[in-house]
């Protein structure tokens, strides 16, 4: 058995949501680059996506959303019906021409992914491009067309476990994987997730039905703090479930640098997340998700696999991961720091613990 697998596929490359979209950025093959010049993905470690199929897509999407998904990446173009029916063709989620490829390669590679580990053949596998969060059963939300992580834990519960954690610390709120698991006594759900940003749901008193546990997070959320909640409700919350898997979703988007949230990370949250997950899960699923700044996100997915392989991050970057860093473009900045193009790793982002955290979170803790 391999301690940990990779997916990925050559559909995210030059894909693009448009000009000045947030996803106007290479992210998953930043990072798959980032990670082969450090020499961390071997052939025999990675594996590609397939393309889910309708049918699979049907486990959790109405067919009518699906085939109209379908329709506007072959028209290149929705109708007004479409759009106010479905979501498509929006400012957030335009048409382009990878607009259900990409997204059902994302979910094939989760269903991939929930085959791993549950055939044994790895105990953890990234799919840096899932994550896909916001997306509803018949309407594309918050540029996900697609829910992966739904469609993954369905899988993952199909293919045997009997209970499945699935943790979000994106910086918004996972509202599309919430809305579908509301009641379930098999799928608990954990979020931390900025306060007052969209999709404004996942107050800390809402529960889904008693299957989740949300922590709403202030202005300038830092490392101490998210060890705080780590330690004192993450893990916990997932080891009192007693799950058969655990999904993270790993989000790049709480880092300090990205410009949809104010929160204020280092990549080491992230790390210390899937080390600690990688030590408690029997078997683990790592996706990404939001992250809006190429040098952050490259960084930090490249992090998060060596992590979750087992591999050792270097203080400084080989010339040739730095030229790759250096190679990406952002409409937004023409270059970096230089820090983000010489190191992988942050430094960390300490600081002062607030009351206002430390009491949500024993709150959440009693629920536990």
């Amino acid at each position: 058995m391999e301690q940990a697998l990779f997916i990925g596929s050559n559909i995210y490359r030059g894909s693009r949501y448009g000009a000045r979209h947030p996803l106007s950025i290479e992210r998953v093959p930043a990072a798959t680059d980032l990670a082969r010049h450090m020499g961390w993905l071997p052939p025999h470690l990675c594996r590609s996506s397939p393309r889910a199929k309708p049918q699979a897509l049907h486990a959790f999407h109405d067919p009518d959303y699906v085939a109209a998904l379908q329709k506007a990446e072959t028209d290149g173009v929705v109708s007004g019906d479409t759009r106010a029916r479905h979501g498509l063709g929006t400012v957030s989620n335009p048409v382009f021409p990878e607009m259900y490829r990409r997204p059902a390669t994302a979910v094939g590679g989760g269903l991939l992914a929930a085959a791993l580990v549950m055939s044994g053949t790895a105990r953890a596998v990234h799919n840096p491009g899932g994550g896909t969060h916001h997306a509803l059963k018949d309407r594309a939300s918050g540029f996900c067309f697609l829910n992966e992580p739904v469609l993954t834990i369905l899988h993952l519960l199909r293919l045997g476990a009997r209970r499945v954690v699935y943790i979000d610390i994106d910086a918004h709120h996972g509202d599309g994987v919430e809305i579908a698991f509301h009641g379930s006594e098999r799928v608990r759900m954990i979020s931390i997730h900025e306060a007052r940003r969209w999709p404004y749901t996942g107050a800390l008193e809402a529960d889904a039905g008693g299957a989740a546990f949300n922590l709403p997070l202030p202005r300038d959320f830092n490392d101490s703090e998210f060890r705080l909640a780590l330690d004192e409700f993450i893990l916990p919350a997932t080891q009192a479930f007693r799950p058969d898997a655990v999904f993270l979703q790993c989000g790049a988007d709480a880092l300090a640098e990205d410009p949809l949230s104010r929160l204020a990370l280092s990549n080491n949250s992230h790390f210390r997340a899937v080390s600690a997950l990688r030590d408690l899960a029997p078997k683990l699923i790592v996706s990404g998700g939001g992250g809006y700044n190429p040098w952050t996100v490259a960084r930090c997915w490249a992090g998060v696999w060596a992590t979750l392989s087992g591999r050792d991050i270097p203080d400084a970057l080989p010339a040739a991961a730095s030229e790759h860093l250096a190679r990406l473009s952002w409409h937004r900045k023409v270059r970096p720091d230089a820090a983000l193009l010489t190191t992988l790793r942050d430094m960390p982002r300490d600081g002062e613990i607030r009351d206002e955290i430390r009491t949500a979170v024993a709150a959440l803790r009693r629920r536990v």
